[in-house]
This record gives C-alpha cells, sequence and structure tokens, in this order.
C-alpha cells in the first residue's frame, strides 16, 4: 500500500485507519499497538528504503490524530468535522514537525521517547502477571528467610534482616503498583463494555 499518496492535508478519519492497518472500531489500545508496529517497520533508522521516512511520518500523524479526538470521533458526525477542523487548524503541522524530528532521531532515542512511551499498553494478562509475581516475591521471601532461620546452613552466616526487610518492601511496592494497574485495567473495561 502507498502511504505516500495520502500525504497530503486534506486526509480523512478513513485515511488514518487505514495507514495504521485498522478498522473504525478500533479501541485505543488497538491503536497503540498498531503505532508500535508500524513506528518500528518504517522508522528510518531501521528501514532503509527512500520512501520511509515519510512513510514514518504519516504513520505519526494518523496515531496522533486518532488518539486525539478517538472519544470525539465516536460520538457524533459534528463532532468528527469538528475535531478534523480543529486538527487542520492546530495541530496537524505540529505533529509533522514532531515526527520529521523524530525520523531523524536514531530510533533508540525515539524508543526512549516520552511520546513512544505513552503507546504503552497494559493488557489483563501483563498485570495479572505481575500481581502473581508480586506475590510470589512476598511468600518466598517470608519462607525463605524463616526456613533458612531454622535450618541454618553450615559454614554460612544467618540471613540478613536488612535484605529480608528490603525484599518483602519492594514486593509489597510491586503488590500495590499491581492492583492500582489490576483496578484501572477493570475500570477502563467496565467503561468500553457500556459503549
Amino acid at each position: 500500500m502507498c502511504y505516500v499518496s495520502l500525504f497530503e492535508e486534506n486526509m480523512t478519519l478513513t485515511d488514518y485507519y487505514k495507514i495504521l492497518g485498522l478498522t473504525p472500531d478500533s479501541t485505543v489500545e488497538d491503536i497503540k499497538k498498531a503505532y508500535r508496529v508500524k513506528a518500528r517497520q518504517y522508522h528510518p533508522d531501521i528501514n532503509h528504503a527512500p520512501d520511509a521516512k515519510d512513510l514514518f511520518i504519516i504513520i505519526t500523524e494518523a496515531y496522533d490524530f486518532l488518539i486525539s479526538y478517538h472519544e470525539k470521533i465516536k460520538t457524533h458526525e459534528d463532532a468528527y468535522h469538528q475535531a478534523m477542523e480543529d486538527w487542520r487548524k492546530y495541530r496537524q503541522h505540529r505533529s509533522r514537525k514532531r515526527a520529521h524530528a523524530y525520523a531523524r532521531a536514531p530510533y533508540s532515542t525515539f524508543k526512549n521517547s516520552n511520546y513512544y512511551r505513552t503507546t504503552r499498553i497494559f493488557d489483563g494478562t501483563t498485570i495479572i502477571y505481575g500481581f502473581i509475581i508480586a506475590v510470589m516475591v512476598i511468600i518466598y521471601t517470608i519462607i525463605g528467610f524463616f526456613y533458612r532461620l531454622k535450618h541454618p546452613i553450615p559454614g554460612l552466616e544467618k540471613p540478613s534482616v536488612f535484605a529480608f526487610i528490603m525484599l518483602l518492601v519492594l514486593g509489597t511496592v510491586f503488590l500495590f503498583v499491581s492492583i492500582a494497574y489490576l483496578r484501572n485495567y477493570i475500570a477502563e473495561s467496565k467503561k468500553r463494555k457500556k459503549r
């Protein structure tokens, strides 16, 4: 597919979805996933094709528009037209300018930018794995410490209370972070189901 022919001022919502290989019923998570894949595929530091830079810029523009106006364009046709007008007046040029800068930067710099980091998503499976790992760290820390106290290994000193406390604190912090992400994920899932 040739995206460069779409590299014009008056692109439509359909063009933006098409550029990212998505359909209008795509979720924010779908948009983020698609952008991450396409940005890596077409970043000029990785892809040395002559049109890679233009493709990267247009993909970034499509992502910016769809993420910025995702909720508005789903509500009403008038809201979509207003969003498109606002985009063309105020944000499209800035989006392209930022994309040009990211296209000139090495891919590693782009990947570590705050912009790229906002495309990260935590799906339910990742959050549940994080929760399970946090619980396992806490359980193994407690069991391991008391087991070593009851069954000392000859030639080794007793287990460190400081290390025990630090691992327990680390596991607890990880557990609370996992719970916060899990609650947020559940709330977002409920919102999506209500739509």
